[in-house]
């Protein structure tokens, strides 16, 4: 069924990227967390005192805060992340009911926080903590999206950067607009996350998704650094995983190069058909029965093909459209929150009128 689209009611200063007064902009910085026990005390010490700085800058307000969410780590990351909310009011946490995964992690975040702007970055401090008073910069500047963008993959090994750059290649040549040595470092205003809520997709790709939204954007750059401790969260086998989310979710090219394969094969095999026939009829130069087992054989493999593409033409066209499982679901939380809001477990559909028929 189509789903009609939702105007988000905002104030014109808010749609320009502004907040709606001149008070200074409320910031949250998202940080997914899996098993990082070993990062999570510097974690902390370096983003209270960036958004202490910025308070001090009088570009963010004092109750900006950092939100973690625990994805259902098996260490002692969430009784941490508890620790580090009674003690300080810039620090608050939800705590997925199990692993969801890092894209399923960011929603949670970005759904549950409260700000004029969010920043997602990851715990591992990989990525450059000083991006985001640029990003700050650009959203006050009227950014709506601002994209933190690698310089370089100096610290990636040589395997890593060349997937990563054939990935991108891909990517473009399957028609899915992304943005290169860009992850999950972003900040998005509060007009953009409240259009990724009529996002409804199961199987996320915020790398594709947000670029869909549209709205004003920025590029940031930074150095990547080596990560400081414990263990990378993504090996090869998730990154397959993500890329081949990430290709099937934005492009039914895949299906048509199948479809196209099956046409050839189908051409092929009625090459076949006239070379058995001609050297059936004309010059006799054939074994017996050889041509009634090879001409069904490429012609029926052909139309098997040709069909296969067509119907998978429609079937992924369906899969986008029918899947609708909860996301995640909140197991705990710490820190001040809004409670109502964090509870949201289910994909968030868009608004409907009370009278309207279902």
């Amino acid at each position: 069924m189509h789903k009609p689209s939702v105007t988000v009611p905002l104030s014109a200063a808010t749609i320009h990227g502004q907040p709606p007064t001149d008070e200074p902009v409320k910031l949250g910085v998202i940080i997914p967390c899996y098993n990082e026990q070993d990062v999570l005390p510097e974690t902390c010490k370096r983003v209270i005192a960036l958004l202490d700085h910025l308070v001090a800058a009088g570009k963010i307000a004092d109750s900006s805060q950092m939100l973690f969410v625990d994805d259902g780590s098996r260490d002692r990351t969430w009784a941490l992340i508890k620790e580090y909310a009674a003690s300080h009011p810039r620090i608050t946490g939800i705590k997925l009911s199990r692993n969801r995964g890092h894209q399923n992690a960011l929603i949670a975040g970005l759904f549950t926080a409260e700000g004029d702007a969010l920043v997602t970055v990851d715990a591992d401090l990989q990525d450059d903590l000083a991006a985001i008073e640029a990003m700050v910069d650009r959203f006050l500047a009227g950014a709506d999206v601002v994209y933190g963008v690698r310089k370089h993959r100096e610290t990636d090994k040589r395997f890593k950067r060349l997937t990563a750059s054939l990935f991108y290649k891909l990517m473009a040549a399957l028609g899915a607009e992304s943005i290169d040595n860009h992850a999950d470092y972003r900040l998005m205003s509060r007009r953009a996350i409240e259009c990724l809520k009529q996002y409804n997709e199961t199987n996320l790709f915020l790398r594709g998704i947000v670029p869909l939204i549209g709205f004003k954007s920025e590029i940031v750059t930074y150095n990547r650094s080596p990560r400081l401790a414990g263990e990378s969260k993504y090996p090869l086998r998730k990154m397959v995983a993500l890329a081949l989310d990430g290709i099937t979710s934005f492009s039914v090219i895949p299906l048509r190069i199948i479809t196209l394969i099956g046409f050839v094969v189908f051409l092929v095999s009625m090459g076949l058909t006239a070379w058995v026939l001609w050297a059936r009829f004309i010059t006799h130069r054939v074994l017996p029965g050889w041509a009634s087992i090879v001409l069904p054989m490429y012609f029926l493999g052909g139309i098997q093909l040709f069909c296969i593409g067509m119907l998978g033409e429609y079937l992924g066209k369906i899969y986008a459209e029918v899947k609708s499982r909860p996301r995640y679901f909140v197991e705990e939380t710490a820190g001040a929150l809004d409670a109502p809001r964090q509870w949201s477990a289910h994909h968030s559909p868009p608004a409907r009128d009370p009278d309207s028929s279902a």
